[in-house]
């Protein structure tokens, strides 16, 4: 694509970014989307510091290409990660749940280019001021982690960019390359795909949880653990038993004991569909076969240049 500000900012051939997504992107996924001329992200979120180092000299090894890290700035070990990120020369850091303030001008002093990840316009504005060198604009139908006002990605994108104009990356609900050209009209200028990519063969989320994935309809995630940080999950007995805190008015810490340790370990990674917790998005119902990542990529790209094409034929 030519004149792509995100393309450019990245060194990449195509401004598609695979999602940090915890269980499903290691180096494995991360590397196969870089090489087929996207951005891939390893998912910190689920990864001890040692873990992250072994799983980004694991991806240097496999592609000579630009790959990045996602961080949750709320993750318990933020200086150890950020250490490591720093000292393995990381290229691209995309931060997200949190405040940008707090890491961005130390990871620009060591020359990494800094994501932050919003869901209002408001937040937009916050991360500019923070300096970072592009914004991703996550509407709710995302999977996992969501920002409180539920905005959908098509009424966010539009608002996030008249409010900033830094290099905008549209996510939520984005699967296809008519998505991709549908965001791009309302002034994106790159696309960061979770659930798409975490229904591919590199990804590392277990076959029983990718299987129960491809065989969701609409309305199958739904958007829970409000009190304690909104996320869109599948319906099981877990969710269940969410909901059934939440519909009595259970306080927060009552949510978190249920919660506990590991349990998107539990459901993602291990494969326990019943009492984990499954994270995935909306469009998940729209996906009905596991595909190599090198293919999404490719049929992204071409089914975006096809819709320019089919639209430009229907001016009026």
């Amino acid at each position: 694509m030519n004149n792509n500000r995100i393309g450019s900012l990245f060194g990449i051939s195509y401004p598609v970014i695979q999602a940090g997504m915890v269980w499903c992107s290691g180096w494995r996924l991360a590397s196969a989307v870089s090489n087929a001329g996207g951005l891939g992200l390893i998912g910190a979120g689920s990864m001890h510091p040692d873990t992250l180092q072994e799983h980004i000299q694991k991806c240097k090894a496999a592609t000579d290409k630009p790959f990045g890290i996602n961080i949750p700035l709320m993750y318990p070990q933020i200086e150890e990660i950020m250490q490591v990120v720093m000292k393995e020369k990381v290229p691209v850091v995309f931060t997200s749940a949190g405040n940008p303030k707090t890491w961005t001008s130390t990871l620009k002093a060591e020359g990494i280019t800094v994501v932050h990840v919003v869901s209002s316009s408001k937040f937009a504005v916050k991360s500019a001021e923070a300096g970072v060198d592009a914004i991703v604009a996550e509407g709710f139908e995302a999977g996992g982690h969501n920002g409180r006002e539920e905005t959908t990605t098509l009424t966010l994108i539009p608002q996030v960019r008249e409010a900033t104009t830094l290099p905008l990356i549209a996510a939520g609900g984005i699967a296809s390359g008519e998505a991709m050209a549908a965001v791009f009209a309302l002034g994106a200028e790159g696309v960061q795909v979770g659930t798409r990519f975490a229904l591919t063969t590199e990804s590392s989320a277990s076959d029983a949880f990718k299987q129960r994935c491809l065989a969701l309809n609409e309305g199958d995630t739904l958007l829970s653990l409000k009190k304690v940080s909104p996320t869109r999950l599948i319906r099981n007995e877990f969710y269940k038993q969410v909901q059934e805190l939440e519909d009595r008015g259970a306080p927060a810490e009552e949510l978190r004991e249920l919660l506990g340790h590991g349990r998107a370990k539990r459901g993602i990674f291990e494969g326990d569909l019943s009492g984990g917790e499954l994270e995935i998005g909306q469009i998940a119902s729209h996906i009905k076969q596991i595909v190599p990542a090198a293919t999404v990529v490719r049929e992204m790209i071409e089914q975006y240049n096809q819709t320019l094409l089919r639209l430009t034929e229907q001016t009026f």
